[in-house]
């Protein structure tokens, strides 16, 4: 008998339940190329249920890290054949001029690997992580090896913690869903900072005579 899922868990009982392996598999997968999906809370529940015996953790690892990597890639492929086109059509109605994407371009270059290894702990991140690095025209294999990266820090952290909280890490992922708010928001003042100062001396430069 599977182990009761704690609190926001719960709903996932009869989709892992009955589907198991293919659940994880398969909700990471599609999420991790943008579709909603509850990647994050199966791979949780997952570890859980292995914890109680219901599932091998090494399984589970192996299926939700290829998952990851594979559905990240997917988003990147769409990214790089049809997203830079689309925010050139469409990003001046919200002030994403060609300008400043090909400045967000250069950063990412530049700093692309860090950002594809932190964004798999990010919940929004997580899901558009392969689109940005495609649009922006990231080098595949360095993409692939900063994803698998974070693919492998991420299905470690949350599986192991399942697996030795059990039914008590809902309480543990609440207090780290805050610590992420945090760090999140003090990326997003980090990477607007780099941005305009790349932009301040572009202009300072073409001013220069």
């Amino acid at each position: 008998m599977e182990p009761p899922l704690p609190g926001p868990l719960a709903h996932l009982a009869p989709l892992l339940g009955h589907y198991g392996y293919w659940a994880v598999g398969v909700v990471i997968l599609v999420e991790d190329f943008g579709v909603p999906a509850p990647g994050e809370t199966i791979l949780i529940a997952a570890g859980i249920y292995a914890g109680a015996g219901r599932l091998d953790i090494v399984t589970v690892a192996v299926l939700a890290f290829v998952a990851a990597a594979v559905g990240d890639n997917i988003g990147y492929l769409i990214g790089r054949s049809g997203g830079r086109p689309f925010v050139h059509r469409w990003g001046r109605y919200v002030f994403l001029t060609p300008e400043r994407f090909r400045t967000a371009e250069e950063f990412f270059t530049r700093h692309g690997g860090k950002v594809v290894t932190v964004a798999r702990f990010v919940e929004g991140l997580r899901q558009v992580n392969g689109l940005i690095a495609g649009t922006s025209g990231m080098p595949w294999p360095r993409f692939l090896a900063f994803n698998a990266l974070g693919a492998a820090l991420w299905v470690a952290f949350w599986v192991t913690l399942a697996y030795l909280a059990g039914t008590h890490v809902t309480a543990l992922y609440g207090v780290i869903s805050r610590y992420q708010l945090y760090a999140l928001i003090a990326l997003g003042v980090l990477v607007a900072a780099l941005i305009a100062r790349r932009l301040l001396r572009r202009r300072r430069r073409h001013r220069e005579p």
